[in-house]
């Protein structure tokens, strides 16, 4: 795919058009991060922005914590029955499909009544 003409044409376009506009895209960029003053970033207009802090400050949070004996474990697992694949909440997992988990469901459903369902077609 993509080797018609037309596409052939638009990829030569684009890369004619990127390199026109490299040299104002790397000046817009340097200006961006003030390097064309003092070789550093100028954060007093980022702070408009976005709230700037040292990392400095931030890896000083991160040992304290750590120190205090928090692991930072998060609280992930979920009580799951291995054979149904329900939490307790009765959801299935994200990665199983609808077509699975209704298969699943049927399972659990004819256990549950004692007798399945009829399946179609005839039967010999």
């Amino acid at each position: 795919m993509a080797k018609s003409l037309r596409s052939k044409w638009k990829r030569k376009m684009r890369a004619e058009k990127r390199k026109k506009n490299a040299p104002k895209e790397l000046a817009r960029l340097k200006q961006a991060l003030s390097l064309d003053k003092k070789g550093e970033a100028d954060m007093t207009d980022l702070q408009d922005i976005a709230t700037v802090v040292p990392a400095e400050k931030i890896t000083k949070q991160t040992d304290s914590e750590t120190a205090e004996g928090e692991e930072g474990k998060m609280d992930m697992e979920e009580k799951r029955n291995k054979t149904t694949l329900l939490n307790e909440h009765g959801q299935y997992p994200v990665w199983m499909s609808q077509r699975q988990a209704k298969k699943m469901k049927g399972k659990r459903m004819a256990k549950k009544s004692g007798k399945g369902k009829k399946k179609k077609g005839v039967a010999w």
